[in-house]
């Protein structure tokens, strides 16, 4: 038997241990007369188990749900076999994403579960409570790390497999669903002051002036809503307006197509007459398109995390050394951060991040910088990779218009791909794993 062959039975023969050890019966008192299964493992995988208890949960999950929206399961057999297939394959993954070093704090989990809870129409507190109420809380907050875990893994395995050629860019762009994906989005909000065939030429006159007075009311830098609330308070004259959504031009009405195309942000347009009365529309917002024009700072910065060797104190007052050595005693910023910083995608330039567009950055470098004036070096701040000085070395704003579109397209591409090779990597992984069911 060779090294490997070793190494496996040593494996196969420890998890055996581990689940004669959970498969012990624990003897009642003798009036009892009666013994208790604890757990039992059902299926051994590479380096971990499936146990009964996580199989007989998620399989209560499942028929409570499907009570709950009326859907019939599968046969109780098919039904375990199926959910059984699902807990080997998120052990799997879960066991590559701890060897990757893929982990989620639980400030994260916080953020996702007040999000539920925003959903919920509840306050966090109030969310809490009820998932204690109803003794999933824990439960809860595992299945979510579980889940920004396997999403995180599935995006870094999957997309390096990915390639998405320049022809195939070109094709798609060329093509007619290309133009429809990279056509601007646009959010506008409406006011309609409504015209009948019984009004006299007098009112619809007053209307119209009515309709105007609007304009200039917004125009002086009101929003329709406010301009909306305030009119229906007055009633003089009844008013209306769809919520359109964010609606690309061929999705709006055709009367207003036209208009909003040449609009900026902001800009009103009426009152446009219509057969139905006079409509006024506000471009809130635009989003996509051809036209990018976009904010950039050329960052430079040096970055310190704590490790085995520095903790969070002694990192604090290395990065605190750093900043007062190249800003009072006037040493090399680039030397510094070469010789110092823990980013490996900038150590060799220097700490130089180049021209970083707005949104581009993490957000809590992000607000610093857009308080730095050129020239500027930042006070230490925290980010989730560690601790950090930054400089803003200039601003502009480019016409990234190009690369916009090409990027929005090899997205969609990806994004296109990412199912199937998501499904090849499964079956990839699921046919290397060692699994062994256990009765």
């Amino acid at each position: 038997m060779n090294n490997i062959d070793l190494k496996e039975t040593a494996q196969r023969g420890g998890l055996l241990l581990i689940g004669a050890l959970i498969c012990l019966f624990l003897t009642l008192p003798a009036t009892a007369q009666q013994r208790v299964l604890l757990d039992k493992i059902v299926a051994i995988v590479d380096r971990d188990v499936v146990l009964q208890s996580e199989l007989n949960n998620r399989l209560e999950d499942i028929r409570r749900t499907a009570e709950r929206d009326n859907r019939e399961l599968p046969p109780p057999n098919q039904l375990r076999d199926e959910v059984l297939e699902t807990l080997i394959m998120e052990n799997i993954q879960m066991q590559f994403a701890e060897r990757a070093s893929i982990r989620y704090d639980d400030d994260t989990i916080n953020r996702v579960l007040g999000n539920m809870a925003q959903e919920s129409g509840l306050s966090f507190e109030a969310y809490i409570q009820a998932l204690e109420a109803q003794g999933v809380y824990l439960q809860t907050r595992e299945q979510v790390r579980q889940q920004l875990t396997m999403q995180e893994l599935q995006r870094g395995y999957v997309n390096q497999r990915i390639t998405v050629t320049d022809q195939e860019i070109d094709n798609f762009l060329n093509s007619e669903m290309g133009q429809e994906v990279i056509s601007a989005d646009y959010l506008i909000d409406h006011i309609l002051i409504p015209v009948t065939s019984a009004d006299s030429p007098q009112i619809r006159s007053d209307k119209l002036r009515y309709a105007a007075e609007l304009v200039a009311q917004l125009e002086e830098g009101g929003s329709i809503t406010e301009t909306r609330a305030r009119a229906l308070a007055e009633r003089r004259f009844a008013l209306d307006g769809t919520n359109f959504g964010w609606r690309k031009l061929d999705q709006l009405p055709s009367l207003f197509a036209n208009a909003v195309e040449p609009m900026s942000v902001g800009q009103i347009e009426g009152p446009i007459e219509a057969g139905n009365g006079f409509h006024i529309i506000q471009l809130r917002d635009k989003r996509g398109g051809t036209e990018q024009i976009v904010k950039q700072t050329h960052i430079r910065h040096i970055m310190l995390a704590p490790n085995e060797i520095r903790d969070e104190q002694q990192t604090i007052a290395l990065i605190n050394e750093l900043r007062q050595r190249i800003v009072d005693d006037g040493e090399e910023f680039t030397s510094l951060a070469r010789q110092n910083s823990d980013d490996a995608t900038s150590v060799v330039a220097g700490g130089d991040l180049d021209w970083v567009s707005e949104g581009g950055m993490p957000i809590e470098m992000e607000s610093v910088v857009d308080t730095l004036e050129v020239g500027e070096i930042s006070e230490p701040f925290r980010s989730q990779m560690g601790w950090h000085i930054a400089e803003a070395l200039g601003r502009r704003e480019s016409d990234l218009s190009s690369e916009y579109t090409r990027s929005q397209a090899a997205n969609m591409l990806r994004n296109r791909k990412f199912e199937l090779e998501l499904q090849n990597w499964l079956i990839e992984i699921r046919e290397e794993a060692f699994v062994e069911l256990v009765d």
